[in-house]
């Protein structure tokens, strides 16, 4: 038995965290949540457990098919 009190600030930093690592932009999630301040969201980016995306070069994808 896991015995832990759930708040509702708990549930909203986890739906944040959840949806940021599903890819949704923290733009999104700001709006979402209602922040003014998109320092507020950014809280949620050292939570998160996201993959790695490496930025491609418009001339790399280019002549890509």
């Amino acid at each position: 038995m896991i015995i832990k009190n759930v708040t509702v600030h708990s549930l909203r930093h986890a739906y944040a965290t959840h949806l940021l690592e599903d890819g949704v932009d923290i733009v999104s999630i700001k709006e979402a949540l209602g922040h003014a301040c998109i320092e507020t969201t950014m809280i949620y980016l050292h939570v998160a457990q996201t993959k790695r995306v490496y930025a491609k070069s418009p001339l790399d994808t280019l002549y890509e098919k």
